[in-house]
């Protein structure tokens, strides 16, 4: 049977749940169809101001009743008038009133020519308001005491379409509305200013005004720009669409389209407003060569040929093994691509890598062992659809904003949670069950889980007979564990792990997350394959609301990995050792590929200590500040013949190059980047490149063709085509097909992508079951007794790893320091203060810190970031890695802790204020 009303007397199909406003607007297929001020479309039906009335009855000449069209459903046989006298009367009335308390200053408002309230005042044929003016908003102060955050609430209609995005979009609730009648006005926090309230300046409230109300320094909603170009933010791997307002080459503002399928409309204050600094006056704009200790400005053609002179004289001299590249996960798929090409083909080695190896390594590893395939098995979408969340060591609300917020909104509505991390996360603080770990006890944990979700019949057995291997030696040697003792080993009760293992085991669609915190240790990759052993044994994977989904860090890890920008596996992850594979890359690349397993970047670093690595090339990677152990890094890399870096500022590791080459920013270029969940996207050039930098896409192709390559010049479309003849999951992939939304790898030859992984079967075959015991830290047994606290690091909202990037944006303005969080018994007991500056010493070095006192951490336990060079708190780092992956143990670092000195203090407070 149809569903049928009637729009103006004409009949049309209605959908289920379809709201009346919705379905006059696909109807007519336009927004202004019925005109509205308190509706957005990333937002609840409110219904507050009525503009949006019509009126219905139920029969075609039966009587009517007005009702507010966006939360009024459609039902059958409804007689739908959008337009009717009586309509146009009271939507005319309600805008006079709205009017007679809003500044009539149109002509010099920033959002003239785009005010809704302008518009919707136009379509209901206000000429003049017939009310006399009022004066209760008028004298409200104008609030720029934020970085980016602006408010004008003399121009608030109290459409609460502000507090409604802080509440609903980002789950802040700064916003709320205070006083009565005409005294109504929004508020921030206690009724404070944006820099004093809580405000994490995501901008949503910005974009949902409809006014100038609320707005922000870049005036994102003017009118204004030559033309809008959409692109792919750069920087964590949620890969939000980013709409970038332009004129006259400059770029003016960024908005979130509402369309766009990753973020609808959100992004957090990176996304939108921490752009600036790519034309910042730090931007390297030409070559430089150094020359008797200091860096020279050279011409390209000088870098170019100085580059290859010395790269053919080193593999001259001592082979093509004494070279390496180091690839970015901030640079696109193409660029990732043609440096890995570059170093197996030209160069003649395996010899590349990337920053996925001390972010993600043991995630792709762990999980191609496991399923076959390393890359998450869902869509964040399917958070719609999952009873319960369960996030292993990652703090999404900081690291990855818009899908925590996403998560965070889930949390409060009530879903299962469970938070496991050494620290109490935002997330933590919202949780069913919260598992306060010792850092580095992740295997302990994962098989006290395990264990229950065994001994309490929660295994989905159909699922492991049929799908899966190896199970019956794993239940075997799981059952055999003492929970008692691994209780003891992480610090979290036996009965809250049971409690949280059966609300995972229980629950018909659980949905997995992890980040660095499971990464980033000695047994990582264990970790990842003990998470897989959760999914498999449940039977959560290959449908909508569960799977494995690792929230990647950088913008573009899973692209870089994908691309081949690493030693063991080639462009798409095929093996270089198989033979047929090696047969393959070389007809296709027409040269020889090596088939020996290169260094991967610690080996890089022991090869050039140990005098075996001459050259490196390293692209967009500030490994001096954001690798472990730094010193060793800087012996590594003051140990070479050659350092190439090519980068768009001078950062901690371009000090020590031998030639900087000036790239240029994400927002000057072209090409794609992979998200979290294996979507492909476009990066679209929004202005030229600053004079004097090059793509590092087109720097790479100027060195192949010089040491005798012929690789075409760059363009994303014909580097796509090259990639997808090699890289089977990118088979279907071609710049048009992309369009706005990109397509989620593996790609069919077709076009038709993928938003599901191992619906059917494992990539593997069957799901492979594994077990490890937990083994504690080498750099605790060593070092623990007389370093007794345990330092891990962790990533703030306002900053990007090294800060290179933002902390040249008003970002700086916001959080301008790295701080260390100290529980406040350890604070007492060394007599440390909130905002003392802290000496924190390991076997490696000391850094001194300014203390954060909080409960998040336990006591015992310390944490902080890297994201400012003044402090460089990677001195202190160990060369401890995953022993499968290698990737560095950022989370385990034994350290003693003493207030610092006040000669020192002193110095350091000089250093900061500079």
């Amino acid at each position: 049977m149809s569903q049928v009303a009637y729009i103006n007397n004409r009949p049309y199909e209605y959908q289920n749940g379809e709201t009346i406003l919705n379905f006059v607007r696909r109807i007519k297929e336009k927004r202004n169809a019925i005109p509205t001020l308190c509706d957005a479309p990333n937002l609840e039906p409110f219904g507050s101001c009525r503009v949006c009335s019509v009126e219905v009855a139920l029969a075609q000449d039966g009587p009517t009743r007005t009702v507010a069209s966006c939360h009024t459903p459609v039902g059958t046989g409804q007689y739908i008038y959008t337009d009717s006298q009586s309509v146009q009367k009271l939507r005319k009335n309600i805008i006079e009133l709205v009017l007679t308390d809003h500044p009539m200053d149109c002509l010099t408002c920033e959002v003239n020519g785009n005010c809704e309230l302008q518009d919707v005042a136009a379509q209901v044929g206000i000429r003049k308001v017939r009310y006399p003016a009022g004066k209760n908003h008028l004298d409200r102060k104008k609030d720029l005491s934020h970085p980016y955050m602006t408010s004008d609430l003399s121009k608030c209609i109290n459409c609460y379409r502000c507090v409604r995005a802080c509440d609903e979009v980002q789950g802040q609730f700064v916003l709320n509305m205070s006083g009565r009648g005409f005294d109504n006005h929004i508020i921030k926090s206690s009724n404070q200013t944006f820099f004093e309230s809580d405000c994490v300046s995501c901008g949503a409230c910005a974009q949902a005004c409809p006014t100038s109300a609320i707005s922000d320094v870049f005036q994102s909603k003017s009118v204004h720009g030559d033309k809008k170009i959409q692109t792919t933010c750069t920087y964590c791997g949620v890969g939000c669409n980013l709409e970038v307002s332009v004129s006259n080459g400059e770029i003016l503002s960024i908005q979130a389209p509402y369309d766009a399928e990753v973020n609808q409309g959100h992004t957090c204050l990176k996304g939108r407003y921490a752009f600036k600094f790519y034309n910042h006056p730090d931007r390297l704009k030409s070559p430089l060569i150094k020359k008797n200790g200091e860096f020279v400005p050279v011409s390209w053609e000088e870098a170019y040929s100085f580059i290859v002179d010395k790269l053919t004289s080193i593999k001259q001299n001592f082979g093509a093994d004494a070279i390496a590249g180091i690839s970015s996960a901030r640079t696109p798929n193409e660029e990732n691509y043609l440096m890995q090409k570059f170093i197996r083909v030209v160069i003649g080695t395996n010899n590349i890598d990337c920053c996925a190896r001390v972010c993600h390594s043991p995630t792709a590893l762990g999980m191609q062992r496991a399923f076959g395939t390393g890359a998450a098995t869902n869509s964040i979408e399917d958070l719609d659809y999952t009873d319960c969340i369960l996030v292993i060591g990652a703090n999404p609300t900081d690291a990855h904003p818009v899908t925590g917020a996403k998560m965070k909104q889930k949390f409060m509505k009530g879903v299962t949670s469970i938070v496991i991390d050494p620290r109490r996360t935002e997330l933590a603080s919202y949780a069913t069950y919260f598992l306060q770990l010792r850092p580095g006890t992740n295997v302990a944990l994962l098989n006290m889980m395990l264990y229950y979700i065994i001994t309490e019949n929660l295994v989905n057995q159909s699922f492991v007979d049929t799908r899966t291997e190896g199970y019956l030696d794993f239940k075997n040697q799981i059952l055999a564990l003492d929970m008692d003792e691994l209780s003891k080993i992480t610090g979290v009760s036996k009965d809250l792990v049971k409690k949280a293992s059966v609300a995972y085991g229980s629950a018909k669609a659980a949905m997995e997350f992890h980040g660095l915190g499971v990464t980033e240790h000695s047994q990582g990759t264990f970790a990842i394959q003990l998470i897989a052993d959760l999914i498999l044994l449940t039977g959560n994977v290959g449908r909508k609301g569960v799977g494995m989904n690792p929230l990647r860090g950088q913008n573009n890890v899973q692209g870089a990995a994908d691309m081949g920008a690493q030693p063991h596996q080639g462009a798409g992850y095929l093996d270089v050792t198989n033979p047929e594979i090696n047969q393959r890359y070389n007809a296709f690349y027409g040269a020889k590929v090596p088939s020996k397993i290169g260094y991967k970047i610690p080996e890089m670093f022991d090869a050039a200590i140990a005098g075996d690595l001459k050259a490196l090339w390293i692209i967009g990677e500030d490994v001096v500040q954001t690798d472990p152990n730094t010193q060793k890094v800087i012996k590594a890399l003051t140990n070479l013949d050659l350092l190439i870096v090519s980068e768009i500022f001078m950062t901690e590791t371009s000090k020590y190059a031998t030639v900087i080459l000036p790239s240029s920013s994400f927002l000057e270029k072209e090409g794609t980047f992979t998200n979290g969940e294996r979507r492909i996207q476009k990066v679209n050039k929004i202005v030229e490149p600053i004079e004097g930098t090059m793509p590092d896409g087109v720097q790479i192709i100027e060195v192949m063709n010089r040491m005798g390559y012929a690789q075409p010049a760059y363009s994303a479309d014909t580097m796509l085509k090259e990639i997808s003849q090699i890289v089977p999951f990118f088979a279907g992939v071609t710049w048009d097909r992309l369009g706005t939304m990109g397509l989620q790898w593996p790609v069919k030859p077709d076009g038709e992508d993928t938003k599901l992984l191992h619906t059917e079967t494992f990539t593997r075959g069957k799901g492979s079951f594994a077990n490890f015991d937990f083994v504690e830290s080498h750099e605790i047994e060593t070092y623990g007794k007389d370093y007794p606290y345990i330092i891990t690091t962790n990533r703030e909202l306002e900053h990007y790893n090294c800060g290179t990037m933002t902390r040249r944006t008003g970002n700086v303005a916001i959080l301008t320091e790295d701080v260390l969080l100290i529980n406040p018994a350890d604070a007492a007991k060394e007599l440390i203060n909130d905002g003392d500056f802290v000496c924190v010493e390991s076997p490696r070095g000391k850094v001194d810190i300014k203390a954060k006192i909080t409960d998040e951490v336990l006591p015992g336990i310390l944490s902080s970031t890297f994201h400012f060079p003044e402090i460089m708190l990677n001195n202190i780092t160990s060369d401890e890695h995953c022993s499968e992956a290698k990737c560095p143990e950022y989370k385990v670092v034994s350290c003693k802790i003493r207030k610092s000195k006040g000669k020192y203090k002193k110095e350091m407070e000089a250093k900061f204020a500079s």
